[in-house]
């Protein structure tokens, strides 16, 4: 793993495209006006809690009234007797419990109602994002980390789940707080109430100038963090062989550089905050220092009571307290609109292009399967296929051969509709695919791909996956002719057996066989064999290719494998070199010309003669052979 370069606690950290990741100011807004969208349908709800909050702070505000009272008119209040000086400090020690119980009521209802909000639009929100990273196009996906993808749809999204308490409900009632407070000062006395808003301001300034460097940190950290975890799934994903070759201990440096570096991002950051804290930590004894001081003095002027001075304290802290609050929750947002601009980001991706207004249904029988002068990259002027033209009648079985790289595994990946070509059309009974619903068309196609992918399962689970409601007989009658049942019923539990994760508990050629049985269950018209039988030992792919002659017969078979056993029996075989197709014909129409594929025949033959194993024999003779 190349790990993001460290910095120091006292400089700002270098990471990885930052100039890009700063959030720009309208694209932050566009952001905001989409998490609106989100937030929307649950504006009743909102303005509840609102209003809860505000109808709890409201409450919160008279208690230093009452403790004016308490002191003025109670304790100090001459020429009352000590029964009615009692019973009016009774009187007043329920008001202010009752004004507690009901605040504390009101709060308690508005963080229940404001959990149940915040559960509401995650969850969607969380949905929302599985869905579209589903949809997104391969060459998308292909660009995104393990990691990437796990944390966008775990950790972003959860840090969502402050986003509307802290940017909308507490700054909202704070701000209401503040000027009600500061009018309730000024009644008080306008004296008192410049010296306690004295030292807002300049704790403000700071806070506005750590926002702005902040902000691309937390960014920034949340990158690393994906990183590190796409990292950590890859390694344990190879773990055979990362111990194979003895790799324990660069994995383990790289996995400490990985952290290492965030936790100096999050130093930095904790640095910045510790400027705010600081001033906030100041700013209150300060605060009070200068009401006791100056109210003394208004006290001694006879202009204030003491009662003044303590309602004017609680005032002052309450004054405090939400312009803290409106800081704190613009420092906290900053981590929270990082994680937005993430999930959106996958948001704002294209998905599959939809099936067009006028799309036509996918045919029930295949008659034809045509490659129109077809061309494709994957990345502008660097094409991998060049005007690739071919025809296959219904039912016919076709087999891919040439060297790695000789674009095989992109035309299977057209036929099922993995890419589109960037060039020319495939037309399936005379129409371009790109014209039929996506959905049934793939309903079409049988994929067993050459790193077959198992799922944490059951074994039935893993072959009905496309075709969830098919009996016990047609899972079994698929098993049998993928050769697979043999094994699956000597499982522990046969086909109710947990295969874990990847199918790890099953063999290679066992795995193999169940990707083979779950394709045949799916009973495709059009079926995709990518190397398909080049993890069965000998006797198992002779048992498989007697039963996949027989099935394949009246579908149409795309086979990209390097077995001479797997080419002799297809209808017509494509020799491909470099994207582009070298010679084609039957196996023995192409011996007979004796061009490239006679050639890697021959080869072949070589390395078996000399008592090799014949799955040794690769195609990449076809290279020299067909320059």
């Amino acid at each position: 793993m190349e790990a993001a370069s460290s910095v120091s606690p006292g400089a700002p950290p270098s990471s990885r495209g930052d100039n890009d990741e700063k959030p720009h100011g309208r694209e932050l807004k566009r952001h905001l006006r989409q998490y609106r969208t989100w937030l929307s349908p649950h504006f009743g709800s909102l303005a509840l809690v609102f209003v809860l909050a505000l109808a709890s702070a409201g409450l919160n505000m008279v208690l230093p009234m009452v403790t004016k009272i308490l002191i003025d008119d109670i304790l100090l209040a001459e020429g009352l007797t000590s029964d009615a000086r009692l019973s009016r400090l009774v009187q007043a020690g329920l008001a202010t419990a009752a004004l507690l119980v009901a605040a504390q009521g009101l709060d308690a209802w508005r963080s229940v109602r404001m959990s149940v909000l915040n559960s509401k639009v995650i969850f969607k929100l969380r949905e929302r994002l599985f869905d579209r990273l589903l949809r997104l196009p391969l060459a998308s996906l292909s660009e995104m980390k393990s990691g990437g993808i796990v944390s966008r749809l775990s950790g972003d999204v959860d840090s969502l789940t402050g986003l509307v308490q802290l940017a909308i409900i507490t700054p909202g009632v704070a701000i209401i707080r503040v000027i009600l407070t500061i009018g309730v000062l000024v009644f008080l006395s306008w004296k008192m109430a410049l010296v306690s808003v004295l030292l807002i301001p300049p704790v403000v300034l700071i806070n506005v100038m750590w926002v702005r460097k902040v902000r691309p940190v937390y960014r920034s950290i949340r990158d690393d963090r994906a990183e590190v975890d796409g990292r950590i799934t890859e390694t344990f994903g190879g773990i055979r062989v990362v111990r194979s070759f003895q790799r324990e201990a660069h994995e383990e440096h790289d996995h400490a550089v990985g952290h290492h570096t965030i936790i100096r991002k999050r130093l930095y950051a904790n640095l910045l905050q510790l400027v705010v804290t600081s001033g906030w930590g100041l700013l209150i004894p300060a605060t009070t220092l200068l009401i006791v001081c100056f109210g003394g003095y208004l006290v001694i002027r006879e202009q204030a009571t003491v009662g003044d001075i303590f309602a004017f304290q609680m005032y002052a802290f309450m004054l405090l307290t939400p312009v803290s609050q409106i800081v704190n929750s613009w420092n906290e947002t900053q981590s929270a609109l990082a994680a937005m601009e993430r999930v959106f980001e996958i948001l704002d991706l294209v998905p599959e292009k939809p099936d067009p207004a006028d799309a036509l249904p996918a045919p029930g029988r295949v008659e034809e399967f045509r490659f129109d002068h077809v061309s494709f990259a994957y990345r502008e002027g660097h094409p991998v296929l060049h005007g690739f033209d071919l025809t296959v009648r219904g039912g016919m079985t076709v087999a891919l051969v040439g060297p790695s790289g000789a674009g095989k595994t992109t035309v299977t990946d057209l036929v099922a509709r993995f890419h589109d070509p960037t060039g020319g059309a495939l037309r399936l009974n005379g129409v371009d695919i790109r014209r039929m619903r996506l959905r049934e068309y793939r309903g079409l196609v049988g994929v067993v791909q050459q790193e077959v992918f198992l799922f944490d399962g059951t074994v039935r689970d893993n072959l009905t996956y496309g075709r969830r409601g098919a009996t016990d007989e047609e899972v079994i009658a698929a098993a049998r002719r993928a050769n697979a049942h043999d094994f699956i019923a000597a499982l522990p539990e046969g086909y109710e057996t947990l295969i874990g994760e990847r199918g790890v508990k099953l063999s290679g050629g066992q795995r193999q066989r169940v990707s083979i049985a779950r394709a045949l269950l799916a009973d495709p018209q059009i079926l995709v064999l990518d190397e398909a039988t080049s993890n069965l030992d000998t006797e198992s792919e002779q048992l498989i290719q007697a039963s996949l002659r027989e099935l394949l017969r009246g579908r149409t078979t795309f086979v990209i494998a390097h077995r001479l056993s797997t080419v002799t029996h297809a209808d017509l075989i494509v020799v491909m070199n470099q994207g582009r197709i070298v010679e084609t014909g039957s196996h023995d129409v192409l011996m007979a010309r004796g061009g490239p594929y006679r050639e890697m025949v021959d080869r072949q033959r070589r390395v078996m003669s000399e008592g090799l194993d014949g799955a040794a024999w690769s195609c990449e003779g076809l290279k020299s052979a067909a320059q």
